[in-house]
């Protein structure tokens, strides 16, 4: 082995595999990142899928990529500007060199750069050739050949060789890291237990990278990262959907209710589905329906039964939802519904992320149907805010929406396993047997919330359904007097829930000359952009949303503190409008982006500014 390489420390470093859809970009990247956490690193992740289903190959619309930071302090996002560019194809080299800072290392496979690729991919020239990538550290690493070579002693065809070039990729970026390999190849045998060929061939190939990245002059320089100073603990890491999944089945657990998931399939929510499906030790049921509508009518029907019930979907499985939504809000039965959100409108940009869908959340029913909305703000508080969302709708007896957003739910971070035991007790209002005060309407004068009365308990036959009802008695009513008594009541019962949830909190001074406000998905970027403003003496501090309906009390007060406010968020203005409906006094600067691309803290730092200079 040879000791030509200068040895680099550095706090964190961004990485990003990118390739045609077939190349394995979303696996490397995840097998980078565990070995990442098994290193005793933090990391985020940013899987980039392409959002036409089966492109072309070699065009820059089939380009999928996974986005990769990794430090020795916490890291709360992917990172705006990318250190190492692995790319297959000149497809993917095209489309994401944009996203690298000057004098970032490209380690490309020169065996893809022939004519037809490189024109299909829309260069006039070969960019490996004419000198336009002098600003980089580039390595022409003969990505498909070697493998070839290195499994011919196995009679593997190239066609199945080529499958494992995203192994020699990995196996270079392991030796620019000085990562072992052994974490990767346990890997290999576990998921390859039942074809030991594979395993040696994945096990060839990632060695073959190692060694070719020992030899190669280009690679100079390797990257030290200290050990991040971490909670003791349990990590895992996790993506934000099975964060949801397992956030839901803590809740279940607390709470004594077993828990029902009604869905139906639908990018990027089928994960949280398929994660619970595994799960059926755990109490979980499971039911994959045949459409929107069925799966949220069978969580109904379960929580009438007792269940702590689910449905998971995305924005436009949600517009499908809003009728049945609006039964639950009349049966004031528990109801939890996790929208991952997408781009959009329709079914537009199926893999992409966009904070779309909180319009829709808030005010998207027929008539007067008030639900509480929350938001997760990564992937491991998916957690969290899964497990508050069922605690809520348990025990409130009202649906909660809980948004999350496609690169939260794909993205992944370390997550500290806790004890369920850890988490606040979850009390749903179940109503006892042969209470003789109980009716279905009757509420507790300080919450507004109906006792729960499960199917079959003694003494508490009652009837709920879709017409309204007489107050206290649950009778059929179309009287208008009590018709608005109860739209009211249910007005009256979510807003109450302000008083059981958290203040708003805020990351700096509580008073200063800009409040920049976000919620959901944006928080790691603003953040970051806010302590940078924060270290230059600039009066700037953060206030991100998790309880948006009713949102917090504190709200007014917080605002009052500032002489400018802004809104950051990846929409047109959804929470900003909302803000000027709930608190008018103010006014609101407004920061958005529609590009189904997360904030880069670059232009959120330049805008802050750009306010903070206006008279």
């Amino acid at each position: 082995m040879s000791d030509h390489s200068n040895v680099i420390e550095k706090e964190d470093v961004v990485i990003k595999f990118v390739g045609d859809s077939g190349d394995g970009m979303q696996l490397a990247g995840t097998l980078f990142s565990d070995a990442a956490a098994l290193q005793g690193l933090d990391l985020a992740t940013f899987p980039d899928y392409p959002a036409e289903i089966r492109a072309p190959q070699n065009t820059t619309a089939g380009v999928s990529g996974f986005q990769v930071r990794v430090g020795t302090r916490k890291i709360d996002t992917t990172g705006d500007q990318v250190d190492i560019l692995v790319a297959m194809n000149p497809a993917s080299l095209k489309s994401n060199l944009k996203w690298t800072h000057p004098g970032a290392t490209l380690i490309v496979d020169a065996d893809a750069f022939d004519e037809a690729s490189v024109k299909k991919a829309g260069y006039s020239a070969n960019p490996l050739e004419d000198n336009s990538l002098s600003g980089y550290n580039i390595v022409k690493a003969p990505i498909s050949s070697l493998t070839r070579t290195a499994l011919k002693p196995l009679g593997i065809d190239n066609k199945s060789a080529d499958r494992t070039r995203n192994m020699f990729a990995l196996g270079i970026c392991y030796y620019i890291f000085n990562w072992k390999l052994s974490y990767t190849i346990d890997y290999f045998k576990t998921k390859f237990k039942k074809k030991p060929e594979m395993i040696e061939a994945n096990k060839i190939v990632l060695e073959a990278g190692y060694s070719y990245a020992d030899n190669v002059e280009a690679l100079a320089s390797k990257y030290h990262i200290t050990k991040a100073k971490m909670q003791p603990g349990r990590y895992r890491n996790i993506t934000g959907n099975v964060a949801t999944a397992w956030g839901l089945l803590a809740a279940s657990e607390r709470s004594g209710r077993p828990l029902f998931l009604g869905s139906y399939p639908i990018t990027p929510a089928t994960e949280i589905l398929i994660e619970l499906a595994k799960h059926k030790s755990l109490g979980a049921k499971v039911f994959q329906a045949e459409d929107e509508i069925a799966g949220i009518c069978s969580a109904i029907g379960a929580s009438y039964t007792g269940a702590m019930a689910v449905t998971t979907t995305s924005g436009p499985g949600l517009s499908l939802k809003t009728e049945a939504i609006g039964l639950a809000v009349m049966t004031e039965l528990p109801l939890v519904i996790v929208d991952v959100q997408r781009g959009g409108p329709s079914t537009g940009l199926p893999t992409k992320s966009e904070q779309s869908d909180l319009m829709q959340a808030l005010f998207g029913r027929n008539g007067e149907a008030p639900v509480v909305v929350l938001a997760a703000s990564t992937p491991s508080d998916c957690y969290y805010y899964a497990y508050m969302s069922a605690k809520i709708a348990m025990e409130h007896m009202t649906p909660v929406i809980l948004l999350t957003d496609g690169s939260l739910g794909n993205g992944s971070q370390l997550f500290r396993i806790t004890k369920v035991s850890e988490l606040p007790p979850i009390k749903p209002p179940i109503a006892e047997p042969n209470d003789k005060t109980y009716k279905p309407y009757l509420r507790d004068p300080e919450t507004f919330v109906r006792k729960w009365a499960l199917p079959g308990t003694e003494g508490l036959r009652h009837r709920v359904g879709g017409l309204e009802k007489e107050n206290i008695s649950g009778n059929v009513s179309t009287d208008p007097l009590n018709h608005e008594l109860m739209v009211n009541l249910r007005e009256a019962k979510v807003q109450k829930v302000a008083d059981f949830i958290p203040e708003q909190e805020v990351f700096g001074e509580k008073e200063g000359d800009l409040l920049v406000i976000s919620w959901g998905g944006t928080r790691g970027t603003t953040y970051d952009a806010v302590e940078q403003l924060q270290l230059k003496g600039k009066k700037v501090s953060l206030a991100h949303f998790h309880y948006i309906m009713p949102l917090p009390k504190n709200t007014h007060k917080l605002l009052s503190g500032f002489k400018k406010i802004v809104v950051c968020e990846l929409n047109a203005g959804q929470f900003v409008n909302y803000l000027r409906m709930k608190e008018p006094d103010f006014r609101y600067h407004q920061y958005n982006k529609l590009q189904s691309l997360p904030f880069t803290v670059a232009e959120l730092t330049a805008k802050f500014n750009e306010i903070l200079e206006e008279k």
